[in-house]
């Protein structure tokens, strides 16, 4: 499994307005390192998802995640999903690496970053591939 890495900007952008708990969270997917990118997206300021390169999602299921679950038992926050399997159909999808998980509901600012997983390496799903970004039963994060 990829290692989850927090974005910078999330901790103050939850704080000040995000409900994690019925937010629609969304993955975009990208080939392009943050540190690479015109604005690094990890980096103070830049959480955006105006700053990642996101590949073509032609032939490419949903990206939005299901079942999110935002709880907190004794002063731990907890936010999962359930696993999200991305398809491919009709075609093959681009090269990626990079899985950014967004909030599609906040607008300001518009597309929060929340996290991002690097896989480590490059990603291609071709015609009728599958793959499933595990979530896992630690969730996306957790706070304490």
């Amino acid at each position: 499994m990829a290692s989850f890495t927090k974005v910078n900007d999330f901790v103050e952008n939850a704080v000040e307005g995000m409900n994690l708990g019925s937010d629609t969270l969304i993955v975009a997917l990208s080939n392009t390192a943050p540190a690479s990118e015109t604005s690094n997206p990890t980096a103070d300021g830049n959480g955006v998802l105006a700053n990642v390169t996101q590949i073509s999602y032609t032939n490419l299921s949903s990206r939005t995640l299901a079942n999110v679950t935002s709880a907190q038992t004794s002063g731990t926050y907890k936010l999962s999903a359930d696993d999200l399997t991305l398809t491919a159909s009709g075609g093959s999808v681009a090269a990626f690496r990079y899985i950014y998980i967004y909030n599609d509901t906040v607008t300001s600012p518009a597309d929060p970053l929340i996290g991002i997983y690097d896989y480590g390496s490059s990603l291609t799903l071709n015609d009728g591939d599958t793959f499933t970004i595990d979530i896992g039963a630690s969730g996306i994060l957790t706070l304490a």
